[in-house]
């Protein structure tokens, strides 16, 4: 099986038509993207080529928030093979490294559900804080950390009880979680607040607080540990902040980047663009956009990235679809039809 890169969050990110960030809500129309119009690229889901991983045996998990599922995806041939209730309003999903458990984020419901991936059957639902929006399994699979957005905390899960065993305050409006390669810190980015909390996982408190633009929403890691990368969606731009010391760099991209994954390698990372419907590449050595990606027109509305050494995949809202993006060529190798609004993905 494949294994999503350890590094980040399992993509759980905001509701659309409900804000997390009201000082967001007066000036920023294009991110009601609950509003608009699914563009034709909804209609395709053939692979128009081969498989760029034919015959693999992992499967894809996307919730599909406004239909209150799971989709369940063949990863060899790209074809839906479960729909799982799962809750209100599912936000971030992420899946354990040995593909048995999926935990997903259910904001409207203050909970999150235990998927036993053997019987797609939701076997324990935890609760937690209000607004359960990202959620970020430890390297060891241990811990499960749970941005709630509305109670500007993360709560703590132990994986092997399903008991809630810590909640940490953190900064305003929560959306992402991300941690470090050896596990010892997570970072929260927090959109109302335009941080990003630095957990000490020892102790389960916030070490430091890093300035993170204007709305942090998305994170991830280098693989060596040195950079979180930073979707700003306001500030329209990508922040790569040195863990150590702090300081940001700012790469533009596509306005309204909502989420950004690193390559295993860290020589590239990506950001989903909402309002251009695009993938921006970034070269992580040079701090600039080496290639874009385009997957619709504006109103495909790009959310949500999970990356493997195989894919990188990209949930489209506003078109209800899964692109399975090939990595050497930056070629959309599938296209899958899923439910309405289409938001978290993990890979197993």
């Amino acid at each position: 099986m494949y294994s999503a890169l350890r590094t980040r969050a399992g993509s759980g990110r905001r509701r659309p038509g409900r804000t997390l960030r009201p000082v967001l809500a007066a000036g920023i129309g294009i991110l009601l993207i609950s509003c608009t119009p699914a563009p034709s690229v909804h209609k395709h889901s053939a692979v128009p080529v081969a498989p760029v991983h034919a015959g693999a045996s992992g499967r894809v998990y996307v919730t599909n928030q406004q239909d209150n599922t799971l989709s369940v995806i063949d990863a060899g041939t790209y074809k839906v093979v479960a729909t799982v209730p799962a809750g209100v309003a599912p936000e971030g999903v992420a899946v354990t490294e040995d593909g048995k458990r999926v935990y997903i984020a259910n904001s409207g419901s203050a909970r999150v559900s235990v998927l036993d991936t053997g019987n797609n059957k939701i076997v324990k639902t935890v609760t937690v804080g209000k607004s359960p929006t990202g959620v970020g399994l430890s390297p060891d699979d241990r811990s499960l950390y749970v941005t709630n957005g509305s109670s500007n905390t993360v709560s703590v899960i132990d994986t092997r009880t399903n008991r809630v065993t810590a909640t940490i305050p953190v900064g305003k409006s929560p959306v992402s979680v991300a941690f470090s390669p050896d596990g010892g810190t997570a970072y929260v980015a927090n959109s109302g607040s335009g941080s990003l909390s630095v957990i000490n996982t020892s102790t389960r408190r916030v070490a430091r607080s890093l300035s993170a633009g204007r709305s942090p929403v998305g994170v991830a890691i280098t693989p060596d540990g040195n950079s979180a990368y930073v979707a700003d969606e306001v500030g329209k731009q990508v922040l790569a902040v040195a863990t150590r010391t702090g300081k940001a760099t700012a790469v533009q991209v596509g306005e309204g980047p909502f989420d950004v994954a690193i390559g295993s390698d860290g020589h590239v990372a990506y950001s989903a663009d909402l309002g251009p419907g695009n993938v921006s590449v970034i070269d992580t050595s040079s701090h600039r956009v080496s290639a874009t990606i385009a997957l619709g027109p504006p109103g495909t509305d790009p959310f949500n990235l999970e990356v493997t050494n195989e894919a990188i995949y990209v949930t489209n809202q506003g078109a209800g679809t899964l692109n399975v993006i090939d990595p050497a060529s930056h070629k959309v190798v599938a296209t899958v039809t899923l439910g309405a609004s289409p938001y978290g993905v993990a890979v197993s």
